[in-house]
């Protein structure tokens, strides 16, 4: 990829508000100081505790995802065993009618076959353990009979397993009400420390973030190529999406967070990953220094493995960064993350 420009350094008015600014939380800090010499622990570090919110807000995020592909799984798989059940259900209705069939023949014969009666009293799980008893019984029809019964049995394990499923899914349901209320609870407590602050001071991040999502309008990357063609297709997917907001749990195509943009970008590249980064943490082959990434390389981030993005060069990750932020490239070094290790998808 061609190299851009360079960031454009501060112009002057904007240097004169940052200077005017500075001085004037030192101004501030003075005069609480002399008036009380103790912090005020709401206004002291609130960026620095909004961030750390934000953190555990995309953690939590992370479990959220977890829970929900969860939860997606179990509820396929018990429409899965309904149709199943339903199957079975259909094969023994249509086997009992047979059996009715001939012994309503029988009966009307002059006298019910004595395995008949066995079988149709109410109790068939005991009818081969006691038929041997009755000598007018014909393998045949204790073949048929036998059928049943294994019919019968297939169709309560059936059963069974779908009721399983259910309770699954029922408390995998309410692990994804605790994971919103968590996420939401973390945005809301941010937003009250952000409100605390001075109009100028939530300019002045407002500006940051701003500045840091038309960054990478400038960003170098170098013309390394990517390991595979998967990899480089997915890359590209995902570079046509910067500018695009972080929202949690949002998967695309215009709104992602971290694991939904690489998940996606590789759903592009007809490559399935799994939803969480902590997942696609073990997919692929492990690429263990930073010096061996290639352009397209997943980035795990975090000793909880709670991110994900993706190598684009030069030092430089791509990915949809924490709440507030768009999908955007920034130096590894100072995205402030732990790098565990890369993964490459062949």
């Amino acid at each position: 990829m061609a190299s851009h420009r360079r960031p454009k350094p501060p112009t002057p008015r904007y240097a004169g508000v940052v200077t005017a600014t500075a001085a004037a939380a030192v101004a501030l800090s003075t005069q609480s100081a002399s008036a009380d010499p103790l912090p005020d622990p709401a206004k002291k570090g609130v960026q620095a505790r909004v961030d750390r919110l934000y953190e555990q807000a995309t953690q939590a995020t992370e479990k959220y995802n977890g829970a929900k592909e969860k939860a997606d799984g179990l509820r396929a798989e018990v429409a899965a065993l309904q149709d199943a059940a339903a199957r079975k259900q259909g094969e023994l209705n249509a086997l009992r009618e047979r059996i009715g069939t001939v012994a309503a023949g029988q009966y009307r014969s002059g006298g019910l076959d004595p395995s008949l009666q066995l079988f149709l009293s109410g109790d068939p799980d005991s009818y081969l353990e006691r038929a041997s008893a009755l000598d007018r019984v014909g393998d045949r029809q204790t073949a048929v009979l036998q059928q049943f019964l294994g019919r019968q049995r297939a169709l309560q394990q059936q059963r069974r397993l779908a009721a399983d499923k259910l309770a699954d899914l029922g408390s995998t349901q309410k692990e994804l009400g605790s994971r919103k209320n968590e996420i939401q609870g973390k945005l809301r407590e941010a937003r009250r420390l952000l409100d605390t602050l001075s109009a100028k001071e939530r300019e002045r991040i407002a500006a940051d973030e701003d500045r840091a999502n038309r960054a990478s309008t400038r960003v170098s990357l170098g013309n390394e190529a990517s390991a595979s063609q998967r990899a480089a297709a997915a890359f590209a997917a995902a570079q046509s999406r910067v500018g695009m907001p972080y929202v949690w749990a949002a998967s695309g195509p215009n709104s992602f967070d971290c694991s939904g943009l690489t998940s996606w970008a590789f759903r592009q590249a007809n490559v399935s990953l799994p939803r969480t980064s902590q997942a696609q943490a073990n997919v692929g082959t492990r690429v263990n220094s930073l010096s061996d990434l290639r352009p397209g390389d997943l980035i795990i981030m975090r000793t909880d493995l709670s991110h994900v993005g993706f190598y684009a060069g030069n030092g430089q990750i791509l990915h949809a960064p924490k709440p507030g932020a768009q999908v955007r490239y920034e130096s590894i070094a100072r995205s402030g993350m732990p790098f565990m290790w890369g993964v490459r998808i062949g």
